[in-house]
């Protein structure tokens, strides 16, 4: 394929109508370094023209390890006896946006498993708590798979953005990282309910995770054509102790950094952070994610106590720029890459 073979599939990738699938795979399986190279150069091209060279930070509190789920994959699912277990109160949660909000925070990110006593009302209730204190902030939930009644009740209680990744868009795959109590097709109906709602919505997936196939993936990018997302959250696969999948290896830091290129090439738009796995598997993880197209980061702002009990994967990094008490070395690292942090909302 020549120069301007791939000039003309990043104009297919940039034209806003679905991409064929015949150039997912070429995508996928048969760049050069050198097409690649020149996919990161024209991602981070349209990231500036819409966003210039800021970062949006989002503050994330992990609200509870405990989950009722039984995800293969995930250090937190519910048959993990080793698993440390903790939740976090309305008092505890607010303290966190109070921290926040004095470094300059103006986005909470709320995160957790499918915890059953931090149920529908409970999560109503802190939502409404939050805006209530700060009305100016904008709230960020991703607690997994509810009823349209809870979704509604989130986000009458002030709730705007909402985090739930497809993981797989293919069925029998999907079924082979979650119990049968959990299914493709309830997932997807969920996104399309909170998109429905009025939430900014976020979906995404897992790069590598095990037996994905190029395939997997092409469905992936095309449920995400069809959902078209406001957020899209990908990272590496990690594996977990104490799971299923304990001894798969982990996925692609590259695959995952080429994906991010060609997500922010086909919705420019979009708000994609550099996620904390990819910062795990590679010291430069969020340095090399903004430099393919990235513009969010989520600095963890739960207390420091917990932060190593929330373990969906092995290893997660806790500290370093991934903290909120280390904001100052986050602008000096997006400073030596021609970024700074942006503390604006970021509203899609």
């Amino acid at each position: 394929m020549s120069g301007s073979d791939i000039e003309k599939i990043v104009e297919e990738l940039t034209s806003g109508a679905n991409v064929q699938y015949a150039t997912w795979h070429y995508l996928l399986t048969s760049l050069t370094a050198t097409q690649k190279d020149f996919l990161r150069n024209e991602a981070v091209r349209v990231a500036k023209k819409h966003f210039g060279n800021g970062i949006y930070i989002r503050g994330l509190i992990e609200i509870s390890s405990y989950c009722k789920n039984n995800c293969y994959y995930c250090g937190l699912r519910c048959s993990n006896s080793h698993a440390k277990r903790y939740r976090l109160s309305h008092e505890d949660i607010l303290r966190c946006c109070h921290n926040g909000a004095e470094s300059g925070f103006n986005t909470f990110v709320l995160q957790g498993g499918e915890d059953p006593v931090q149920n529908d009302e409970w999560i109503a209730d802190i939502v409404e708590k939050i805006k209530k204190e700060f009305p100016d902030k904008a709230v960020t939930l991703s607690v997994g798979e509810r009823s349209d009644d809870a979704y509604t009740a989130f986000r009458n209680a002030g709730a705007d953005r909402y985090l739930l990744r497809h993981e797989t868009r293919d069925e029998e795959h999907y079924a082979t990282l979650h119990p049968q109590t959990m299914s493709a097709q309830n997932r997807r109906r969920c996104l399309f309910k909170l998109k429905e709602l009025g939430f900014q919505t976020g979906s995404g997936m897992m790069i590598g995770s095990p037996g994905q196939t190029t395939e997997h993936l092409i469905a992936d990018l095309q449920f995400l054509e069809e959902l078209h997302p406001q957020m899209i959250g990908i990272g590496p696969f990690i594996p977990s102790t104490d799971t299923p999948f304990q001894n798969n290896a982990a996925g692609s830091v590259d695959n995952t950094i080429l994906i991010v290129s060609l997500l922010r090439l086909r919705f420019p738009k979009a708000l994609i952070p550099a996620t904390t796995a990819l910062s795990t598997l590679s010291e430069q993880g969020s340095e090399r994610a903004i430099l393919a197209g990235a513009n969010v980061i989520m600095p963890n702002l739960s207390p420091i106590g917990v932060r190593e009990k929330y373990s969906i994967y092995n290893n997660k990094k806790i500290n370093g720029s991934e903290s909120a008490q280390q904001l100052q070395l986050l602008q000096d690292k997006l400073n030596a890459i021609g970024y700074h942090i942006n503390y604006a909302r970021g509203d899609y």
